[in-house]
């Protein structure tokens, strides 16, 4: 046998005994032995062993072990989605949005979009797996996906979670520092292309708000918290411009010019705007949100066709912004 296809047997063999082992697994919630595993599959100890621990740390198959036996941890696999294809379309569009936005690839984000695409219609799928060969291209983050991985089982399983986190962006100079968080929830920015932790921090005694790009470590600690009331969590969200919530409310006013006062209008931008028709054709538009952080970038956007009314300070902010700008040309 040809020393190419020998080897791809030996991976057709690997991966069919991993499929078996987790189908032993499955069956068995309460755990089962090393030996019995070994007994099913009909490999040696040793092989099992091996198996075991390559389902754990290369492919990331959630493992538990105590006392001697092995088992899936609850909840890692989900049952199957039962889509109608209206349904199905809309998660392709979901599909879609990820990967405008997306700069790196995502193993398990490319293997959540195989499997949608093996029930969409045949069209639809073609369009989805071109997505998919774009994702892969893009170069992967072996950390970042490691930390999604461990938060995404912190937050199923209300485990604490110890993180270093590296403030410098906002605060050059400063040192990274250590807390211990609750997570509540993993939240996405298409203003950013960044995902987020938002979560109780236990040495800030409040809720806050981590940039995964910037843990720089990140582990599972032994205990759990209480979860917060889902509906103080969302009317937090609901009044972010993004995904900061965290901040101090500020009243923000801005007039847009009328050559974009339509274009403006359009859109509900967020849950507490008020806009205001003027007799010249502009719009001024006004919203609670916490903090001028997240507001200050969409603001920028629209150029010399809006002008901060309130507050003072973010209408300085942007003002030294412009001049510095100006400054470069």
């Amino acid at each position: 046998m040809p020393p190419d296809e020998s080897l791809d047997t030996a991976k057709r063999d690997r991966l069919a005994r991993f499929y078996r082992v987790l189908r032993f697994l499955a069956a068995h919630p309460e755990g089962s032995t090393v030996d019995a595993v070994a007994g099913f599959v009909a490999m040696s100890r040793r092989t099992v062993y091996r198996d075991l621990r390559a389902l754990e740390g290369e492919i990331g198959i959630p493992l538990w072990s105590e006392g001697g036996r092995w088992g899936i941890v609850e909840g890692a696999f989900l049952p199957p989605l039962r889509l109608t294809l209206d349904e199905a379309v809309a998660f392709f569009l979901a599909a879609r949005l990820t990967a405008q936005f997306a700069d790196r690839y995502d193993p398990d984000m490319g293997a959540a979009f195989q499997k949608l695409a093996e029930i969409l219609p045949p069209a639809v799928a073609r369009h989805l797996e071109r997505t998919i060969d774009v994702l892969a291209s893009r170069p992967p983050d072996e950390r970042l996906t490691r930390h999604v991985r461990q938060l995404a089982r912190a937050w199923a399983e209300r485990r604490v979670v110890e993180v270093t986190y590296d403030p410098a962006t906002h605060n050059p100079g400063r040192p990274p520092r250590r807390s211990r968080v609750h997570p509540y929830l993993l939240e996405a920015s298409a203003t950013t292309r960044a995902l987020y932790l938002i979560g109780f921090d236990e040495s800030r005694a409040a809720v806050r708000t981590f940039k995964l790009q910037r843990i720089l470590e990140l582990s599972l600690a032994p205990e759990t918290f209480d979860p917060p009331d889902p509906a103080v969590l969302q009317e937090g969200l609901g009044r972010a411009w993004g995904v900061i919530a965290d901040q101090e409310e500020v009243e923000v006013a801005l007039r847009f010019d009328p050559a974009i006062a339509a274009l403006v209008t359009e859109t509900m931008w967020h849950p507490t705007e008020r806009v205001t028709r003027e007799a010249d054709g502009s719009v001024v538009w006004r919203a609670r949100v916490p903090g001028t952080i997240e507001i200050r970038r969409w603001i920028l956007e629209w150029g010399a066709q809006v002008e901060v009314l309130a507050p003072p300070e973010l209408r300085d902010e942007v003002a030294a912004t412009y001049r510095k700008a100006a400054a470069r040309y």
